[in-house]
C-alpha cells in the first residue's frame, strides 16, 4: 500500500440567512464566493509542540535507527542510487540491493538540508513556508474513488478530478494540492500526469505536488511547473516550486520509481518528502517504539541519498505511522497509537532540524461520527506534534480509498477552526476592552456597545457547517444535516468557480509541451 497514485488503474437545504462575501481575490480570480470564509493564510503554531518522549527516550529511537541502518541495512532497488551511495561512503553489498550506513556517515549528513524553505506557486500570494512553525493544509490525494450524495461512490474520473480542483481553488483552507484529489483513471496512465498536472496548473494557482512514479513523470512535472510560473531554470533551482511524496516500500526498502523521484528532485533542488508507510503489526513492528525506529531508519536512508545527490536540497521528514486492525488486518487511522506516533514523529523531525509532514486521516466508510472523531484525533496528533505539512487535510475517507466532496467541505470548516485556534490572543488596549467594560458597567450586556458593533463580523470564526440555532428553528428549516449542508456548499462553490488568470504565453507554452510529450508517448507504465 502506498500514498502514490496507481499507475493504472440530492442536496439538502442551506443554512438560512448565510451572508455572501467575496473571497480574497488571489484565490478565485475575483469570483464572488457563496460562503463566508477567512482569507488565505498559513497559520503559525503559537506554542511549543508537545513532547511525549524525554530527551533520553528520543535518543534511544535515534540510536536504534542507526543500528538498523548499520547492521540490517535498507534495500535500494536502483543501480544509480546504489552507486551514488557507494561513492558517498555507504557500504553496498556485492551482488545485492542491500545498503548499510555507518552511523558516522548519517550523523555527518544531518544539518545539510534547510530547516525551513519556501514553496512557490504561480500566484505569489499563495507562496508557502515549510518550517518556522508554519502549517500547510493540503487536499486529500490519490484516492481511486470519488463520492458525493448525488452520485454515490464511483471510480475516479477526470470530471470529478476537475471539480475537486475547482473546490480546492475556491476554499481558502486549501493551501496546496498534495496530489490528485482523486485519480482520473479514465486518462491513460502513460499520459495521465501530463493531462492532470496541466489541469492543476491552469485551473488553480496554488502550490502543487507531483508523483514520483519514475523519472519521466518527475522531470515532466518540474518542467511544467517552471513553464506555468514563467521562470527560467536558474530561478527554479533557487525557488522550489513542486514537491513529491517519496514512500518507502516498508519494511526497509526503496523501489526504483521512488528512487528516481529522490534523485531527480534533489538534482533540481525541489523538495523531497520522504514518508514511510509504516503500519504497526503489518509493515512495521507491532510496538509503537519499534515502528518509529523503522520509520526513522527509512527516512534517514532516503535523507542520506538526497543529500548525497545535492547537499542542501530541501527535505521534509514524513511520518505516517499508524496501526492495523488486528482482527481484520485493515489499516486503522485516528487511533491513540497513530496520535502518539504523530507527536513523536514531530520530535524526531525537530531533532534532525527538518520540516515535518503528517496527515488528517480516518478509516470511516461514511460521513458519520467515526469520520469526525478519527479525523480530529489524527489532526490533533499532527498539530500537537508540530506539523508543517498536513497531507490529506481535506476529503480523505475510507482509509484513503475515497475522496468525498462533502468531507472536503467539512474538513475545510474543521481546518479553519484549527487555524482560528492557532491565532495568537491579542493583548492590545483594544483587545483588553477596558473602554467596553466602562461603557457597559455592572449588570449590562455587550451586544450593543460600540466595541462589539465595530467587531461583530470578525470577532469569532463563523462556521460553514455547525448550526448554532435553537431546536425549533432548526426543525422549522427542515432539520438540515451536516452532509447535506456540505453537499450544497460544494455544489455552489463549483458552480461559482472562475479560473484564476494565467499569462497567455505561459499557457500556450504549457499546452505545447503537453502536446509534444503526449505525442512522444508520455511515461512508461511498467515498473
Amino acid at each position: 500500500m502506498s500514498e502514490q497514485a496507481p499507475a493504472a488503474a440530492g442536496g439538502g437545504r442551506r443554512r438560512r440567512g448565510r451572508r455572501r462575501a467575496a473571497t480574497d481575490g488571489a484565490g478565485t480570480g475575483g469570483a464572488a464566493a457563496v460562503i463566508e470564509q477567512p482569507p488565505f493564510r498559513q497559520p503559525k503554531l503559537p506554542f511549543s509542540p508537545t513532547e511525549l518522549l524525554s530527551a533520553d527516550e528520543l535518543e534511544s529511537i535515534h540510536h536504534a535507527s542507526l543500528q538498523v541502518l548499520s547492521e540490517i541495512g535498507v534495500d535500494f532497488l536502483h543501480e544509480e542510487a546504489k552507486e551514488l551511495l557507494r561513492r558517498g561512503g555507504a557500504e553496498v553489498e556485492a551482488g545485492s540491493d542491500r545498503v548499510r550506513f555507518d552511523p558516522a556517515l548519517v550523523e555527518e549528513t544531518i544539518g545539510r538540508a534547510p530547516a525551513a524553505f519556501d514553496l512557490h506557486s504561480r500566484n505569489p500570494a499563495h507562496k508557502l513556508r515549510f518550517g518556522d512553525g508554519r502549517v500547510t493544509f493540503c487536499a486529500a490525494a490519490s484516492a481511486p474513488n470519488a463520492f458525493d450524495l448525488q452520485g454515490g461512490r464511483r471510480p475516479g474520473n477526470r470530471a470529478d478530478y476537475r471539480n475537486f480542483l475547482k473546490l480546492g481553488q475556491m476554499l481558502n483552507a486549501v493551501h496546496m494540492f498534495g496530489g490528485y484529489p482523486v485519480e482520473p483513471i479514465d486518462i491513460h496512465p502513460g499520459v495521465r500526469h501530463l493531462e492532470a498536472l496541466s489541469d492543476m496548473l491552469v485551473m488553480t494557482d496554488k502550490a502543487i505536488h507531483a508523483y514520483s512514479l519514475g523519472r519521466e513523470r518527475v522531470v515532466d512535472a518540474i518542467e511544467m511547473t517552471r513553464i506555468a510560473r514563467g521562470v527560467d531554470r536558474e530561478t527554479l533551482l533557487r525557488e522550489p516550486s513542486v514537491l513529491s511524496i517519496i514512500n518507502s516500500s516498508s519494511p526497509l526498502r526503496l523501489d526504483t520509481p521512488m528512487l528516481e523521484g529522490v534523485i531527480q528532485l534533489a538534482r533540481h533542488r525541489q523538495p523531497v518528502v520522504l514518508t514511510p508507510f509504516t503500519l504497526a503489526g503489518a509493515m512495521a513492528p507491532v510496538t509503537i517504539a519499534g515502528a518509529l525506529v523503522q520509520q526513522n531508519a527509512e527516512v534517514l536512508a532516503g535523507y542520506v541519498l538526497c543529500q548525497t545527490v545535492e547537499p542542501g536540497a530541501p527535505f521534509v521528514y514524513g511520518g505516517f505511522t499508524s496501526n492495523v486492525d488486528m482482527k481484520s488486518g485493515a489499516p486503522a487511522f485516528g487511533t491513540p497509537e497513530a496520535m502518539r506516533a504523530a507527536i513523536i514523529g514531530g520530535q524526531l523531525a525537530r531533532r534532525y532540524r527538518l520540516p515535518y509532514r503528517s496527515s488528517n486521516v480516518n478509516a470511516a466508510n461514511s460521513l458519520d461520527a467515526q469520520a469526525g472523531y478519527e479525523a480530529v484525533f489524527s489532526l490533533w496528533g499532527a498539530i500537537m506534534g508540530g506539523v508543517n505539512m498536513l497531507k490529506h487535510g481535506l476529503g480523505w475517507m475510507e482509509g484513503g480509498l475515497q475522496t468525498s466532496f462533502e468531507k472536503f467541505v467539512m474538513d475545510a470548516d474543521l481546518l479553519q477552526m484549527v487555524a482560528g485556534f492557532l491565532t495568537p490572543v491579542g493583548t492590545s488596549p483594544e483587545d483588553l476592552a477596558m473602554d467596553a467594560m466602562r461603557e457597559v458597567g455592572p449588570g449590562g450586556h455587550f451586544f450593543g456597545c460600540a466595541h462589539t458593533r465595530a467587531r461583530y463580523k470578525t470577532a469569532f470564526y463563523q462556521p460553514l457547517i455547525s448550526d448554532w440555532r435553537n431546536y425549533e428553528s432548526w426543525e422549522e428549516a427542515g432539520r438540515p444535516q451536516a452532509p447535506e449542508k456540505a453537499n450544497q456548499i460544494y455544489r455552489d462553490l463549483v458552480a461559482a468557480y472562475e479560473p484564476p488568470p494565467m499569462d497567455p504565453a505561459a499557457r500556450e507554452e504549457l499546452e505545447a509541451f503537453v502536446a509534444r510529450r503526449i505525442e512522444e508517448g508520455g511515461a512508461p507504465t511498467d515498473f
